[in-house]
Order: structure tokens, then sequence, then C-alpha cells
């Protein structure tokens, strides 16, 4: 039925219609057409990309460049979070060190002209004698010092009390007697006892006996490095006594460093005094001493300018003496303080910065206000609040009166020494006699460069 031939089935390009005819499929050609186009298309994306390569890789390397800045912010924010956290933990060691900066060691030796310090010419400050003594300004003529019985320390550790054996134990009826001012005056003022501490060899008292005008610092607890006074005269390094004050802790950090002491006794201008059995537990109660009392330390002195460890000061000595103090008249010249006015405004800024304890602020701030101590931001036109980096003064019976006063008061008080200098002052009525120049004058006397590192306390002996 079937026979087996096969059947074959065409297979071709051309079909007939219906009527007989022949179409022509035109698919393979379409075909070839997209190819065509796309190929076209290919090449011409090809062509732009060639024409604007550059500016592909710019847009490419910019986009890593962006996020490799946001990657380094992400990690720097890490870092300094932690470093802050670090400084925290340690009790406020200098933020600059904490945070990975260096000292401002930039404002080293920097000598650029004075903007505010009228100064003398160089020819003149060569020349320039000290005055011959005058009659004591004030209404103070003798100052006596108190130096009572040990009997009332025995059985305590003088060395680590705030009232101990070198301050003696005022009363606060003493305290109150101290500012009623007479002719001849009788006050605390340190050095009370021999076994009060604070030694220095019989070799540098013998040197510091001959001192008639000094310029002096100190860094105790291993705290600043002695930074070498500059801009001085010939005449200011014959007549000018320049005295650092160490302790045995800075003396070994120092040596650490490389920064030894003379077989004279002397690292470079300075005479480096080394103190022995400090009074303090609180190395920034130490340092009140050679601040505040270098009519003690220097009896025969005649004028003294203190600057603290942490300025370099840059400016002739004796040309400081004639602008501040012989010029004007004065006899004791301090800065005024550049973010603040009263004593009370900045008794907030001490505790808000940790400064002091919130306590120990509010105990001093209850006493001055039960002794009337106004809120006036100026006495006598003078701004209230002085900053006491710098301090240039004529030693008068007046002038060691007030700071043997303004001493008891950081004793008694807070170590915080801009908190009770406007106290004493007005409690003398002794603006009168004050010369406050501007913060500019300041910046002229001084590099500023920062506390490098914090001082170490004492340890208590038991």
């Amino acid at each position: 039925m079937f026979n087996n031939s096969s059947v074959s089935i065409p297979i071709s390009d051309h079909e007939s219609d219906e009527h007989g005819g022949v179409r022509v499929h035109t698919r393979r050609k379409r075909k070839k057409v997209v190819h065509r186009g796309s190929h076209e298309f290919r090449e011409k994306v090809l062509r732009k990309l060639l024409r604007h390569w550059i500016l592909m890789i710019v847009l490419v390397a910019s986009a890593l460049l962006v996020f490799e800045a946001f990657t380094i912010a992400r990690k720097s924010d890490s870092t300094l979070t932690s470093k802050l956290r670090t400084l925290k933990k340690n009790g406020g060691i200098n933020s600059q060190l904490a945070l990975g900066k260096e000292p401002q060691h930039h404002n080293l030796n920097r000598l650029d002209p004075p903007r505010c310090l009228k100064i003398l010419p160089v020819e003149e400050l060569e020349h320039l004698h000290i005055p011959v003594e005058e009659e004591s300004i004030g209404p103070v003529n003798q100052v006596l010092y108190v130096s009572e019985s040990e009997s009332s320390f025995v059985g305590r550790n003088a060395t680590f009390a705030r009232f101990n054996l070198f301050t003696g134990n005022q009363t606060l009826e003493q305290r109150d007697t101290s500012f009623e001012i007479k002719e001849s005056m009788m006050v605390h003022c340190g050095f009370y006892s021999l076994n009060g501490g604070f030694k220095i060899s019989d070799e540098d008292k013998t040197y510091m006996q001959a001192c008639k005008v000094v310029l002096s610092t100190c860094a105790f607890g291993g705290g600043d490095d002695l930074y070498q006074p500059i801009g001085m005269s010939e005449a200011s390094l014959k007549k000018v006594c320049y005295v650092a004050f160490w302790d045995e802790i800075t003396l070994r950090a120092q040596e650490l460093a490389d920064h030894r002491i003379g077989e004279n006794g002397f690292i470079g201008k300075w005479r480096v005094v080394i103190v022995k059995d400090l009074p303090f537990v609180d190395q920034r109660l130490n340092g009140k001493i050679p601040k505040m009392l270098s009519h003690r330390l220097f009896p025969q002195a005649k004028y003294s300018i203190w600057v603290d460890s942490k300025s370099q000061f840059r400016r002739d000595p004796l040309g400081v003496l004639e602008a501040l103090l012989w010029r004007p008249h004065s006899i004791f010249a301090i800065s005024e303080h550049g973010a603040r006015s009263s004593v009370y405004d900045e008794a907030k800024a001490v505790v808000k910065k940790n400064k002091a304890k919130p306590e120990d602020v509010e105990v001093q701030l209850n006493q001055y206000r039960r002794d009337g101590l106004p809120e006036d931001k100026r006495f006598i036109g003078k701004k209230a609040l002085c900053e006491a980096s710098v301090i240039v003064r004529k030693h008068t019976p007046l002038t060691n009166l007030l700071m043997c006063l303004w001493f008891n008061e950081v004793v008694r008080f807070t170590s915080r020494d801009q908190l009770s200098l406007p106290y004493v002052l007005w409690r003398l009525n002794a603006f009168k006699y004050i010369n406050a120049f501007p913060v500019c004058t300041r910046k002229d006397l001084v590099n500023s460069m920062g506390h490098i590192r914090k001082a170490k306390p004492l340890q208590l002996q038991i």
C-alpha cells in the first residue's frame, strides 16, 4: 500500500504563492541589516569613549579620592575620640601632646617688634640705669614676718598640710587683721620655720642675696622645659639675675632629656637653683613660693619680674621695668585678663574647666561675699580680673605685703591665684598703685609655649 519512496521537502528561500508566483523571503537580509546596525552602534560608542577617555579617567579617579577621603575621615574621628578618652582618663595631661600635636615650638625665639609695649630703643637700653632708691610709696612703711612656735604642729605631718611648718597656722582672726593697714605690719609670709622645707644650698643663697634685679621662673614636678630669655641688652645681662627654680624631679627629667646644669650652676642664661624638701603635695602651691615670695628669696633685690614656665621671656628686663614701672610711676604691673572681668565669672570658668574642686571654690567665694567683695568688673577704671603669668614689681613694703597676703589666700583656699588677687587688691585699696597693662602688651613680653607635661605631685612618705 505504501511505497518506500522518500518524501522530499524542499528547503528554499523561494516559495510559490497561491497564484503560482515566486515570493522571495527577506528574513536573512533583515538579519544582515540588524547585524550591520549593531556593529555600527558599537563602533560609534567606541569612538566616543576614545574621544573622551581622559574625562572618564578623571571621573573614576575623583570617585576613588572621595571614597578614600571618607574612609580616612572616619578613621580620624575614631582615633580622635580614642585619644580624647585617653586624655580624660589620664587626668588632663596636656591636650597638645594627647592629641598627637607638638607643643608650640614654632613660637620659640620669636623676636618680632612689640606692638603695644613702648620699650626704649636698643642704644638707650644700653645706658639705662636702675633708679636711686626713693621713699616708700603707699601707707605701709615696714612689713615683719610671723615666726611662731612649732608646738601647734606636734603630731601632724606638716609637710603635706596646706597650713604647715612653712606657712604657719594663720587663723581667720589673723587673716582679718592682716588687711588692716598700718605703717608697720606683722603678717604670715611663708618660711615660718627652719623645718618648714623649701631648702636651698648655701652656694645658691649667696648668689641670690647679691641680686638687685631678678627675672625668675620655676618648674616643679618635672613640668615644663626651660626656655632661654631673648632680647636682652648687654646692660641687662650684666645687671639682672636670671634664676630658675627646679626640684629634684625636674632635675632628673631634664637630665634624661640631656639638659644638664653646668659646673657653674647655669644652663644658658639661667642660674638653676635646686630646691629640696618642698612643703606642699600640690606642685601648683609649691610654684607660688617663687612666684609670690621673691622678696623673701631675694632679700636685697629692688625689682623683680616673674614669668610662668610655659612662656619664653623675649624683652630686655631693664627696658620692661622702665616701660611698665619707672615711666608710669607704678610699683606693680600685671596684665588684664583677656576673657573675663569679674572674680565671680572666673570662678564659674575654673569650675567648668575642672581647675579646682567646686566645693573649694564655693568656700572661697562665700568668704569673699561675706567680706563684701562686689561683683564689679572694674575698680577705679581698671579691669578687676588679672592674668598672672607675668608680674613686674618694685619691692616696697606695700607690694611685699600684697604678695604675702596673696600667698596666704592661695594656701587657705584654692591655688587659682587669679581668684584671690582682685580680692587682696580690693581689701588693701591698692588698685590705684597697679599698672594693669593690656593683653597685647603681655603678648609682646613673652612667647607663649604652652605647658609641655603635667607636673608630678610629691609622694606622701609614710
